[in-house]
């Protein structure tokens, strides 16, 4: 009989080793920012920057991209802030707000960053109703100087003791905004802090003459005598291994404190440039600023999309894209032609044969499609940086001298130049062509960027001709239109990415101004589609010709004028009319149709499809679009009601 201790033992397996936690894993609060030694920042930054391309990227299953390169360029930035101050008491604002990613991290939202700008997830700028430690919502630029201003009024006013932190680009500084806030700090507060993200670049490269004086502020070689004190101050706040390392940042050790004119000139203490990827030296400095009883600017010099290669080579590609790949940058190749590349490539042929035309963008010749002008035109191509209502203005200018000026900017950003509109361009009568990219949902990017306002806005201001083309082919023939009108400014509204794939003529054709076009005849139902919604329209007729019920489809094409004889003559004859328009339903073209009715004394009943009067959040258009009840099936059934009543 064998014993017991014979027995043969199976081999035990090494247990499993816990997973290592990142250190990121562990930071849910600005207060475990803090609590990490500083030796370990770095490691942080790195998880930092591997999470964010890693989220954006096709890895993530979900991704549906987002402004990669501005958040490679603040983590270290944004790590400093948040050692050194306590959100949400103290006060963080970003101008635009599209590099807010890593705070968010900081802020407790890093295990969801997977879901950033898709439908219920997070947003793509800050938003004050997603966190407290989001203080002040913004997607547009220009903003935080002067609302960081008004915080810091109410401090004051208040009594209390929280920091304000403007964080602006230096591409802020193009917009006249800024300057209208910087003209009064000064007089308002006495401790405000402004960190100017000098990383040379908007959204594509900065122009003008505010990018060079700041690139003479980093490369100015006169103020040598400067050096010996700068090295001083910056040793004694930040550690002599800092100053040894800032001797090879770009902008050199000369010029940390040197006394800007531009800025000393509006009140503020100027301190800078100092590298903006140095944790601890931005750290020891903003330690030492936050002491300080009167406005400081800090100038911090960064690289946009630092850490990742492809950023890094493509900073323009790179601010905001789609999904791509982890491993080499590249984007998914498309055939698809969008509406803002006809723009650019057609206005570049009619240019051709036309010397008076010209073209101008507020700082987004990619977005717009104008690259393809600008290659082909450069002297008639204009970037005036992000300065919507000088952009409108200097239109006015080409065109009282007789040129064609065509001003490209997304509908969202047109918003800014509407005093400009209505003042210079519409009551002067001046042709200026409005094309307004963006037009309706641009569904990511949320209710900043959503163009679902430019009808209401423009349908009220006399003189003004407005239209928005179904495809891409009456899109080339509207813009000859355009070129060809002369009798007063005209406005063009048309989507985000592409149509229907139909290619523009050789030779585009003028349009009757004011005439629509019927796509299909039908004797119980008139769908009047307004662009983008003739698709919505001619599938919603298909479902009801087949439950018997005949249909027709017109085109509507022009807001301003309205075709208002086929109007009547269908109003006349059907049962219900109805109106399709990616905008709000509110003094959007439904609306027109239903006065111009009522003034005639038409009484058919009029169904309307478009976006209720809310703001409309972030998430993929069909998402969007079926919550809100602008499709086919949404449409049958209010047009079912209503044949009912």
């Amino acid at each position: 009989m064998k014993s017991a201790s014979s027995e043969p033992v199976a081999a035990q397996a090494p247990p499993t080793p816990e997973p290592k936690l990142r250190l990121l894993d562990k930071i849910h609060s600005p207060a475990d920012v803090k609590a990490l030694p500083e030796e370990q920042l770095g490691q942080l930054a790195q998880e930092i920057r591997d999470d964010l391309i890693y989220a954006m990227s096709e890895s993530n299953p979900n991704s549906v991209g987002g402004h990669l390169g501005p958040n490679l360029g603040v983590v270290e930035l944004t790590l400093a802030m948040h050692r050194v101050f306590s959100t949400p008491k103290d006060k963080i604002l970003f101008d635009v707000s599209h590099q807010v990613y890593v705070h968010k991290m900081l802020t407790g939202r890093a295990d969801r960053m997977h879901t950033m700008r898709q439908y219920e997830g997070l947003n793509g700028f800050m938003l004050r109703t997603e966190s407290a430690h989001d203080c002040y919502g913004a997607g547009h630029a220009g903003t935080a100087l002067s609302a960081g201003l008004g915080m810091a009024a109410a401090r004051d006013l208040r009594g209390s003791d929280e920091h304000v932190v403007v964080v602006a680009g230096d591409a802020a500084f193009t917009c006249g905004v800024s300057y209208e806030a910087l003209n009064n700090v000064a007089e308002t507060t006495k401790k405000f802090i402004v960190v100017l993200n000098d990383n040379e670049w908007s959204i594509a490269k900065n122009v003008g003459s505010i990018a060079s004086y700041f690139n003479k502020i980093a490369t100015n070689p006169t103020y040598q005598h400067l050096h010996e004190k700068a090295a001083r101050f910056v040793e004694s706040v930040a550690g002599r291994g800092v100053v040894e390392l800032a001797h090879r940042v770009e902008s050199g050790m000369k010029n940390l404190l040197l006394p800007s004119v531009l800025f000393e000139d509006f009140g503020f203490r100027y301190y800078g440039p100092i590298d903006g990827h140095d944790t601890a030296a931005l750290t020891r400095t903003f330690e030492f600023l936050k002491e300080q009883n009167e406005p400081v600017l800090l100038h911090v010099l960064t690289k946009k999309g630092k850490g990742y290669p492809p950023a890094l080579a493509q900073p323009d590609k790179f601010h905001g894209l789609g999904k791509y790949n982890h491993a080499t940058g590249e984007t998914a190749k498309s055939t698809v032609v969008t509406f803002s590349e006809v723009l650019g490539k057609t206005l570049a042929d009619f240019a051709d044969r036309d010397d008076k035309i010209t073209a101008i963008t507020g700082a987004m010749p990619t977005g717009t499609g104008l690259i393809h002008f600008q290659k082909r035109h450069p002297k008639k191509y204009f970037d005036v940086g992000i300065a919507e209502e000088h952009a409108a203005l200097f239109a006015c200018g080409l065109a009282v001298q007789e040129l064609k000026p065509f001003l490209t900017i997304y509908s969202t950003f047109m918003q800014r130049a509407y005093d400009m509109i209505i003042h210079d361009i519409a009551l002067q009568n001046l042709p200026v062509r409005l094309c307004m990219d963006r037009a309706g949902l641009s569904g990511d990017d949320g209710p900043t960027h959503h163009g679902l306002f430019d009808i209401a806005y423009l349908r009220g201001v006399p003189n003004v001709v407005h239209m928005q083309p179904k495809d891409e082919e009456e899109f080339a023939d509207m813009l000859w239109t355009m070129a060809d009108y002369d009798k007063g400014p005209i406005a063009i509204r048309y989507p985000r990415g592409a149509g229907t794939g139909a290619k523009p003529k050789s030779q585009p054709q003028l349009m009757e101004i004011g005439k629509s076009e019927v796509l299909r005849q039908g004797k119980r139902v008139a769908l009047f589609a307004l662009g983008n919604m003739c698709e919505v329209a001619l599938k919603a007729a298909d479902l009801l010709e087949k439950e018997g019920i005949s249909t027709a489809v017109i085109n509507a094409r022009w807001i301003k004028p309205l075709d208002t004889d086929t109007l009547e003559i269908f109003a006349g004859g059907v049962e219900v009319l109805a109106t399709l328009e990616d905008h709000v339903l509110h003094n959007g073209y439904g609306c027109a149709v239903m006065e111009h009715l009522a003034e005639k004394r038409l009484t058919v009943p009029v169904v309307r499809l478009g976006w209720p009067d809310e703001f409309i959040e972030h998430g993929s258009i069909p998402i969007l679009r079926k919550k809100h009840g602008l499709t086919a099936e949404a449409l049958i059934e209010k047009i079912k009601a209503a044949l009912k009543k």
